[in-house]
């Protein structure tokens, strides 16, 4: 446990995770409450980031749950060991004979191994999943359940009675209860709603992409080799490329790989054809590499002429010059409804 909220900042940012005032609070509050917290969010801003950091910080293990679409209960909590329950019948084949062997009927002789079940649907055949591994965990962990919205809705009621209680049934045997509360995380990139029961049972906290200040802390800190005043630069010019309407706005671990790809190449200065040469560093769909083609110039100087070469880039899907500014506003509108 931390003992403030200052303390939790200082020992995230420790493990390299920069948090603002806000954020700090609720990792605070996750590790004093012992409440699941949902971080819901655009892609890259750092949310599963922060249970790994929080385990760092903690000295806890880091359970992850990757969800998907489809997933079944089974990869969730548990599921039985098959393969094992069969070789430990071959094993005791012989032992089975001899229970059987004065047995005056088939039917005597299926209630007698019938009355053995117990001895296959036991703790040693159950393969523990990362909620039943987290509730059983001798030592605390931190437990990261990721993307929860990708997953089927059945995947959240099976999370209900683990996020309420910590505990899980599993009929055959019994309930687990966790002897030691883990810390659980879920991360949402908001791709559908999730139910209000799930909702409940959390505590709750929005994640949107930093400040300018925050987000030069954050490259800062990472010590990509670029200068100081060429990344203030480039996270302006990210912050300008997330504002305009694209499939997948630039994650600020992009940012620092893009400041890294740039000290690397021993860039001294930002223009508009080196950044060109590098955009797919944080941009990964082609209509988002054409939207941020033609808009990296005003980026980087909005008083610049664009040359017809660099504003066609050989696609001839002739835009105008105005194009890529509507975008931005509008983008920029909708980025301030998003804060």
């Amino acid at each position: 446990m931390f003992d403030s909220v200052e303390e939790a900042g200082k020992a995230l940012a420790a493990q390299g995770y920069l948090t603002d005032q806000r954020l700090a609070t609720m990792v605070f509050l996750v590790t004093r409450l012992e409440k699941p917290v949902l971080l819901e969010g655009p892609a890259g801003v750092g949310k599963t980031e922060l249970a790994k950091s929080l385990a760092a910080a903690t000295g806890r293990r880091l359970l992850r749950l990757q969800c998907y679409e489809g997933q079944d209960e089974a990869s969730a909590l548990y599921e039985w060991d098959y393969g094992k329950q069969l070789l430990y019948t071959q094993i005791l084949r012989e032992k089975i004979g001899q229970l059987v062997a004065d047995a005056p009927d088939l039917h005597d002789a299926v209630d007698r191994i019938g009355a053995q079940e117990s001895v296959f649907f036991s703790e040693r055949f159950l393969a523990a999943r990362p909620l039943l591994e987290a509730v059983r965990s001798e030592e605390p962990v931190v437990l990261l359940i990721d993307e929860i919205d990708r997953a089927d809705e059945a995947l959240e009621a099976v999370l209900l009675e683990m996020l309420g209680e910590y505990q899980i049934s599993v009929p055959e045997i019994g309930t687990f209860v966790a002897r030691n509360r883990p810390y659980v995380i879920l991360t949402s990139n908001n791709t559908r709603d999730l139910a209000a029961a799930l909702k409940r049972r959390c505590l709750h906290l929005f994640l949107d992409y930093p400040s300018a200040e925050r987000e030069l802390d954050i490259v800062r800190s990472k010590d990509t080799g670029l200068t100081e005043a060429l990344a203030r630069q480039l996270v302006e010019i990210v912050r300008g490329l997330r504002e305009l309407e694209l499939r997948k706005a630039p994650s600020i671990s992009e940012t620092i790989d893009w400041a890294r790809t740039l000290a690397v190449l021993g860039v001294d200065e930002l223009t508009a054809p080196v950044l060109s040469d590098t955009v797919s560093v944080v941009v990964k769909y082609d209509k988002d590499v054409r939207k941020a083609l033609d808009a990296l110039p005003r980026l980087v100087d909005p008083n610049a002429e664009v040359p017809e070469t660099l504003h066609g880039h050989g696609h001839g899907h002739g835009h105008t010059h105005e194009a890529p500014k509507v975008s931005a506003d509008r983008g920029s509108r909708s980025f301030g409804r998003r804060s």
